[in-house]
């Protein structure tokens, strides 16, 4: 299962514009194992890519959010192959269980398509473990406590702890280190790991502040590494 994978050299609708990968890539996609899943959870470059989706192919079943399944049509991908999901379906896939949940984000791929197709994040259950894939989203004190209350807890939460500055415009959209750190909190997560920092220069922090400030914060409030850590780049880690 892949969640949100982007194997291009740049964040952008075309290959030669845009903000480029500052991170070698770590792996061979080609030498992927067989992929029966891959989870969506909105429609920015940086979370749903064209290159990605043409190294897949029709393998995967894709699971994405409303509005979504035009544009993999459109990438050549069966129809059978995608599965779009509104706040609070499910889908039992045997192996599989999955819940689409809200997140406070927003979704375009161009100047006249904001909010045309939904976004989300992710209960789900693999083996009678339970992981909450958070997707992109801002903070708010409600919402990540109702998803602990109705889905949770969680063996495991993927949860975001980058691209945040300026807060100005950022605030509403992608949380900063603590608030990843109060969402892990609400969410009742037992583990978390910090996503989404270290690949493509998108906001005006430092590449590893995210890292340096989720220590600050782990600290603050009292959260050891063990509970919320963060992955280096191609790291494999075993949770037992």
């Amino acid at each position: 299962m892949l969640t949100d994978p982007v194997f291009g050299d740049r964040s952008f609708g075309v290959f030669f514009m845009g903000p480029k990968r500052y991170v070698p890539h770590v792996i061979d996609y080609q030498k992927l194992p067989k992929i029966d899943y891959v989870i969506i959870s909105h429609n920015h470059y940086d979370h749903l890519d064209s290159v990605a989706t043409q190294v897949l192919g029709n393998g995967p079943t894709y699971l994405v959010p409303l509005g979504l399944k035009d544009w993999y049509l459109d990438q050549g991908i069966a129809q059978a192959k995608v599965q779009e999901f509104d706040w609070g379906d499910k889908a039992d896939y045997n192996e599989l269980k999955v819940q689409a949940l809200s997140a406070q984000h927003w979704s375009a791929r161009g100047i006249f398509d904001r909010r045309e197709t939904l976004w989300a994040s992710w209960a789900l259950n693999i083996g009678g473990r339970d992981i909450w894939f958070a997707g992109d989203t801002g903070y708010n004190p409600i919402q990540f406590k109702k998803i602990g209350e109705k889905a949770g807890p969680f063996d495991l939460a993927l949860i975001p702890i980058g691209a945040y500055e300026p807060r100005s415009f950022m605030k509403t959209y992608h949380v900063t280190p603590e608030e990843a750190i109060l969402i892990h909190q609400d969410v009742n997560a037992k583990k978390s790991i910090g996503m989404h920092w270290g690949t493509f220069p998108l906001t005006a922090e430092a590449p590893y502040e995210p890292v340096e400030e989720l220590a600050r914060q782990r600290e603050k409030h009292g959260v050891s590494r063990e509970e919320f850590s963060e992955m280096v780049m191609g790291q494999t880690l075993t949770i037992p």
